[in-house]
């Protein structure tokens, strides 16, 4: 298991749109992929599960990736959200 914290720069948060492009990256991966924010902890490839965390601009998560290709997960992952997931 690999994890490290990562802020979220998108001026909405995780909307629709960026939460689809978190999971549409998460999915490509073996990986079990979460973030932990306060006390939730959701599941990266599920868009429902991204927006119920409710996460603002300026919020810190911690991205945990658990399995084969963890390193190479955790590397796209936080490289997703520092790009501003197509935003």
């Amino acid at each position: 298991m690999v994890s490290e914290k990562v802020t979220i720069k998108n001026q909405s948060g995780l909307h629709l749109r960026p939460a689809g492009e978190l999971c549409n990256r998460a999915i490509n991966y073996k990986s079990k992929i979460s973030f932990q924010f306060r006390d939730v902890t959701a599941n990266a490839k599920s868009v429902l599960s991204v927006l119920g965390a409710c996460i603002q601009c300026g919020d810190e998560i911690t991205l945990i990736c658990e399995g084969e290709d963890e390193e190479e997960a955790l590397k796209g992952m936080l490289g997703a959200v520092n790009e501003g997931l197509g935003e």
